[in-house]
């Protein structure tokens, strides 16, 4: 008992600093799981297994973590390695499209294709907003994106506003629906041993149910906004060629991101795990830009990769001491055996949770607890885990602290002299937050129940 206390209070604490921003997400993480094997598994438990289980350093020796011709339906307790090293080789693939220009080049020959006229331009990059989100970090897409929405924007005398709200919008929605898409995907689809392709299955179809819906909802906001506008494109914008840095590093960044693409859809039939491909995609890269490796591995969000350490750390140590299952058990409780309220408490209390915290630790957290769900109840997992995906995902799009793109859309807004506060984003967002969890919700109770 004294050890499913303390293991708690670590948690809350965690948690509430992380949100409070005083100090740096990646020490707190860091920090409590240190707490947590040392206080909770060392002292309370005495149990150095329960460490070396949630430490799960021989993972990296398992066959199975790079080859798997049928992946485990089940997590272990501890750090989730494979989402680790996948997130990293990711990262660097990124990192190597971004200085070869691919994402500039792409925003600039869109807006060229639509002659910059605004309707069709903010049309078009909702789309890519969504699109390039189901393979790459939202927070990339967004960051690149909406800086040169800001230069769109200027250039025809309109407000980026509309166009970034609906473009980090997007981002979330599009990251819903694959595994790599969004940081709680990528969670989910390695602890439960879930393909790209039953991703896109399941929460890719809902995703793009929805995105009908969205795309129809932000037209309608903001067709007052939106003008079409006439410029002089051979004068007053630069032409897409002018973004590629070199032809030759812009060709092979397209073809490594292609096989990423390849690989990724593929990997349930190859047997080739995310940790395999993650780390060929960034191995690749680095091969490809010898000059500028150490530039490369220089810019990779490290501070991202140790707050997921610390965060499995946490988690792992709340589902050696038991908690997890108490919450399980608690929820069943609630619901009982009404499948139809246990989908509907499971999304909505992911979706607000995620409108205010961090969703990568929700999201961590909520695994082990649907795992449990599963086994206690005789619900499918996988329809737990779809529901979970939605909530986390798109719930994070309600306020501007919801999710890492949408800090990033509203700082790049701010630093051009577009201010975006809590209330002009949560009367934008809000509603088709509402809206699509809402279709989300109908479409798992459709198809699953």
């Amino acid at each position: 008992m004294l050890q499913q206390v303390i293991s708690v209070a670590i948690f809350v604490i965690m948690f509430g600093v992380i949100i409070s921003e005083k100090f740096e997400r990646h020490l707190v993480s860091l920090a409590a799981g240190a707490l947590m094997l040392i206080v909770v598994l060392g002292i309370c438990m005495r149990s150095p297994s329960a460490i070396w289980d949630t430490l799960n350093l021989a993972e990296f020796v398992t066959p199975s973590f790079w080859y798997a011709k049928v992946e485990s339906a089940g997590g272990s307790a501890g750090i989730n390695w494979s989402t680790i090293v996948f997130i990293l080789g990711m990262m660097i693939m990124v990192e190597g499209m971004g200085k070869a220009g691919f994402f500039r080049w792409l925003c600039l020959t869109m807006a060229k294709a639509v002659r910059y006229k605004a309707m069709p331009l903010f049309l078009t990059f909702m789309v890519t907003s969504f699109v390039l989100s189901m393979f790459i970090d939202s927070i990339t897409v967004i960051l690149f994106l909406a800086a040169v929405t800001v230069e769109l924007a200027q250039l025809l005398g309109l407000s980026p506003v509309p166009m970034i709200l609906a473009e980090i919008f997007c981002a979330n929605l599009g990251g819903s629906a694959t595994m790599c898409g969004d940081p709680p995907n990528i969670i989910i689809g390695t602890a439960l041993g879930y393909s790209f392709a039953d991703f896109l299955k399941n929460t890719g179809l809902i995703a793009l149910l929805s995105l009908g819906f969205v795309i129809l909802y932000f037209c309608l906001r903001f067709r007052k906004n939106l003008k079409n506008g006439q410029v002089d494109v051979a004068i007053a914008y630069p032409k897409p060629a002018s973004a590629i840095q070199s032809k030759k590093a812009f060709g092979v960044s397209c073809v490594i991101f292609a096989c990423a693409v390849v690989l990724l859809v593929t990997h349930a039939m190859t047997g080739l795990t995310v940790a395999t491909i993650g780390t060929l995609v960034g191995a690749l890269t680095l091969l490809a830009s010898v000059r500028d490796a150490k530039t490369l591995l220089k810019k990779v969000d490290y501070k991202t990769l140790l707050f997921f350490v610390g965060l499995f750390v946490v988690v792992g140590g709340l589902e050696q001491t038991g908690v997890l299952s108490v919450i399980a058990d608690f929820i069943h409780g609630i619901c009982g055996s009404h499948s139809y309220v246990m989908i509907a408490v499971i999304l909505w209390v992911s979706a607000i949770a995620s409108a205010f915290v961090d969703n990568i630790p929700f999201a961590a957290t909520m695994i082990p607890v649907i795992e449990s769900l599963a086994a206690t109840t005789g619900m499918d997992l996988s329809v737990l885990s779809w529901t979970l995906a939605c909530g986390t995902d798109i719930g994070g799009s309600a306020t501007p602290i919801g999710a890492s793109a949408n800090v990033v859309g509203v700082s790049i807004a701010a630093q051009n002299g577009h201010m975006i506060g809590w209330g002009r984003y949560c009367k934008t967002m809000l509603p088709v937050t509402i809206i699509t969890m809402l279709i989300s919700m109908l479409c798992i109770f459709v198809r699953y129940l």
